[in-house]
């Protein structure tokens, strides 16, 4: 059994105010690059929790990448297994699975291809441009869930 705990990278005080702003945006409708505001019940609270999310499309399937790891709202999808995922008005109910690490591969490659401009300083040193197995190394830090939008 491991001691160590898992990985988890908080942000720093000015990407928590970009996020909050991000995600204000999303609520008025103003995607940046294709971001979301995602809602999950809370595990303990109850409560609907929002954050801003990148919504990643791979193979025609979508997915949600916690490019900080193991957080609070990966904690709480595991527990709710669904949210919300919103942009304005528009707001898309979803159902997750979370991904083993063996099949985040050609994600998390596709993901970082698009989003490392903002989340490459999560992944400590791994970028689009990295091999297979040094990918697949930071696979386990990295929770990836396919999201299946209900009607």
């Amino acid at each position: 059994m491991s001691t160590t705990a898992p990985y988890y990278r908080k942000g720093s005080p000015l990407n928590v105010r970009l996020n909050s702003v991000i995600g204000r945006l999303a609520r008025l409708g103003i995607s940046i690059a294709g971001t979301a505001e995602m809602s999950v019940r809370g595990r303990k609270s109850g409560r609907m929790q929002r954050i801003p999310v990148n919504p990643h499309t791979y193979e025609g399937a979508q997915y949600l990448v916690s490019a900080r790891g193991h957080s609070q709202w990966v904690r709480n999808m595991r527990a709710a297994g669904g949210g919300e995922l919103r942009v304005g008005r528009k707001v898309r109910v979803f159902t997750a699975v979370e991904l083993p690490d063996e099949e985040k591969l050609p994600i998390l490659r596709t993901y970082l291809a698009k989003w490392g401009w903002e989340v490459n300083q999560y992944f400590n040193g791994v970028t689009v441009k990295s091999s297979d197995e040094e990918l697949a190394a930071a696979a386990c830090d990295h929770p990836v869930f396919r999201i299946e939008i209900g009607n």
